[in-house]
């Protein structure tokens, strides 16, 4: 069992690190062939802190274990808010400036409600999978719309924080050099993180839901986290409440939708009753803190988050082997 830990541990981290790559080597290739930044940041490195989770999901659905791929992306979207951003907002409060962010959270919100709809009857079809991927292409589209109305005013935090964070400087053969590590790396990393996660549950006597949930779910986040920290200290929380946004629209998207094509059938009932509500519950509560009027996520905000992670975290151990979740 500590092996198997210690081997699911070194995966996420080559899960997270190939993706890092990629989409350092997409963002360079992007600029070599004159796309927009604004674009690139909006698109390629939105998506970008997604692909740990995109990439898990794909793995696990095309190993039949649809519970796997949903849990992780549920339960990275409720770490995202708890975990990470709690723990980035005890750094450093956060205020929430950008206009664009402002009209993203309602999305995120719409995204969530329509999600529980396909997961309501306690079965995914090719057809739910296509309407959700087709929901993440519209969101994609929206967004770099919205992005450049904001760029042409000139007057939008989010944009400005993007295109500045943007790789500046490497060559086209740099890119494929960078695009080939990780297209080598992905594949092995991923298949070392379902072996292990399917290990773990059977060693603990915990559903595969249950792992996608809390292990994979938190390594899978790690892109969000060194987005958050990283943020808190320079100042640009737009960034970090974006990538938090962005992610959250994505894993509940794209992970459901890809799972669906690949793996269409029944899923887990505690998906929809007990981890869905989470889901959407939790980002409520981020909506509201970023509303307010006084814009502002603080250090009392981010310990309240933390601890309802903690509880979070109580519950799913304390019910799983009651529940079998």
């Amino acid at each position: 069992m500590l092996l198997a830990t210690a081997l699911l541990i070194i995966g996420l981290l080559l899960v997270v690190y190939s993706a890092d790559r990629l989409v350092f080597a997409a963002s360079l290739l992007c600029r070599s062939l004159g796309v927009p930044p604004l674009i690139i940041g909006m698109t390629v490195v939105g998506i970008g802190t997604s692909l740990p989770e995109i990439l898990v999901a794909t793995a696990a659905a095309l190993h039949g274990q649809a519970d796997l791929a949903l849990g992780t992306a549920l339960g990275s979207n409720i770490t995202n808010i708890l975990l990470i951003l709690g723990l980035a907002a005890l750094l450093h409060p956060f205020y929430v400036h950008s206009g664009v962010l402002r009209r993203e959270l309602p999305i995120m919100l719409l995204v969530s409600a329509l999600a529980g709809v396909f997961f309501y009857d306690g079965a995914l079809s090719r057809l739910d999978g296509s309407v959700l991927l087709c929901m993440a292409a519209a969101y994609i589209w929206l967004i770099v719309k919205v992005a450049r109305i904001a760029e042409r005013k000139g007057n939008d935090s989010l944009t400005r924080e993007q295109q500045a964070e943007l790789p500046r400087e490497g060559s086209r053969p740099v890119a494929f050099l960078w695009l080939g590590v990780a297209l080598i790396i992905m594949p092995m990393a991923t298949q070392i993180v379902i072996d292990n996660a399917t290990v773990l549950a059977n060693s603990f006597g915990i559903s595969e839901l249950t792992v996608g949930l809390t292990f994979i779910a938190i390594g899978t986040s790690l892109p969000e986290l060194a987005t958050a920290i990283a943020g808190a200290r320079k100042g640009e929380d737009d960034i970090a409440i974006g990538n938090i946004i962005g992610s959250n629209i994505y894993n509940i998207a794209i992970v459901p939708g890809l799972t669906a094509l690949l793996a269409p059938g029944e899923i887990n009932p505690l998906l929809f009753t007990r981890d869905y509500g989470v889901t959407l519950l939790v980002s409520v509560i981020f909506a509201l803190l970023c509303w307010r009027r006084a814009r502002h996520i603080g250090k009392r905000a981010g310990a309240g988050l933390l601890c309802g992670f903690v509880v979070w975290m109580a519950m799913l151990f304390w019910l799983s082997p009651r529940l079998t979740g």
